[in-house]
């Protein structure tokens, strides 16, 4: 494992040659971006040119081979550049929603479906979450019938990112009916599929934020999925996607981490230069005590953000330090970019500044994957050993 208190070559490595394409990607990119949508295409081919999107997937394939800990500098380096959450977004998806084909797909699955993503040529969407059911995966309501060499799906998805665009996308679906399964998450299973759009309507879900990379309601009407798009065995999808789940908190959180460091650097900047009364308002303790604060928030954060990597990384069980990690990075994000604006007075609500863009990003990372209370639950139930609530 590696000592969480380092920062090794690789990493900054990983951090320095990630920034130098961030770049090129100034903030008038991604404001422009934020005010017109679209997806960035640019940014993602760029990132995909670099090689760094198939930074966990298997050399033999294309892939960098590496782990949680460098999958979450990327993401982390990508949001703090100030591209923020359309950024990591763009990218996102690619790093851990393969997960599962990676550990459980077959070789000709993986030398099939894996080498396009790597090399930015398909994009692919996480096609999960139902309308009617939230977090209670177990129910959801999409089923996917035998029939012959094909399975034929109808159902609906909500809040599918970046379905405007993907070629493929990661698709669960209840195979078997619940009351003929001995447990709820039995009889689910996973598809890595065509996006077939003659099949699949596709609605945009217009949002506060991260208009660069679409959110989606998903309306499946007999769509046929090939039996060897099939991950692993049939009705043991619920496990398999389980095997995404801890990976993306820890995502999520480096790149909470990430925007909150974005703001800091635009509030400190502002705090130097702006002159109020003859002098810098950053020499008042009232603006400078909660930046403090707000910096030492979002190291501590990143501490269980790489505590959380490396327990993944080593095989360990890390689910309690990856929702850990989610929970207190969202929070300490949010507050920090919250404080930017503040600082800024009346310019932090003008778009110019940037720092309310990301304001209204940092909401993402404490709303999803998974809503703090639910990982208060978790926390309380798994750690502590309390009675399950809900």
């Amino acid at each position: 494992m590696h000592d969480s208190f380092n920062q090794n070559a690789d990493l900054t490595t990983i951090r320095e040659a990630v920034a130098a394409v961030c770049e090129r990607f100034d903030d008038t990119y991604w404001m422009n971006k934020d005010a017109e949508g679209g997806f960035p295409t640019e940014f993602h081919q760029a990132i995909a040119e670099a090689g760094w999107l198939g930074i966990c997937m298997p050399t033999e394939l294309g892939g960098a081979g590496l782990g949680m800990r460098e999958a979450a500098t990327l993401v982390q380096t990508i949001s703090a550049s100030g591209a923020g959450m359309s950024g990591a977004s763009a990218v996102h998806m690619n790093v851990f929603g393969l997960q599962p084909v990676v550990v459980f797909g077959s070789p000709q699955q993986q030398a099939r479906m894996l080498p396009p993503l790597i090399g930015g040529k398909e994009r692919a969407c996480f096609a999960v979450t139902e309308p009617s059911v939230g977090l209670d995966t177990t129910r959801l309501k999409t089923r996917a019938v035998r029939d012959g060499d094909h399975y034929v799906a109808h159902g609906q998805k909500v809040w599918i990112s970046t379905a405007q665009v993907a070629e493929k996308m990661l698709l669960l679906a209840r195979t078997k009916p619940i009351e003929k399964c001995a447990r709820p998450q039995h009889g689910l299973s996973l598809f890595y599929t065509t996006l077939d759009r003659s099949k699949v309507q596709v609605r945009e879900i217009h949002k506060m934020g991260r208009a660069a990379v679409d959110s989606n309601e998903l309306f499946i009407d007999g769509l046929r999925i090939p039996v060897e798009d099939r991950i692993g065995e049939e009705g043991r999808g619920f496990e398999y996607i389980l095997h995404g789940m801890n990976p993306e908190r820890i995502l999520i959180a480096a790149e909470a981490v990430g925007l909150g460091r974005a703001a800091l650097r635009k509030a400190v900047q502002y705090a130097k230069e702006r002159v109020v009364f003859d002098r810098p308002i950053g020499q008042n303790q009232g603006i400078q005590h909660p930046l403090a604060e707000r910096w030492m928030n979002l190291e501590a954060a990143d501490l269980m953000v790489q505590r959380a990597a490396d327990l993944y990384d080593a095989g360990q069980e890390c689910g309690a330090y990856a929702n850990s990690a989610k929970f207190l990075a969202a929070e300490a994000g949010y507050q920090a970019c919250l404080t930017a604006v503040m600082t800024h007075g009346g310019f932090g609500y003008a778009k110019e500044y940037h720092v309310e863009r990301y304001l209204r990003e940092s909401l993402i990372p404490r709303i999803a994957p998974i809503s703090p209370q639910m990982i208060q639950c978790y926390i309380a139930e798994k750690v502590l050993g309390l009675p399950k609530s809900y």
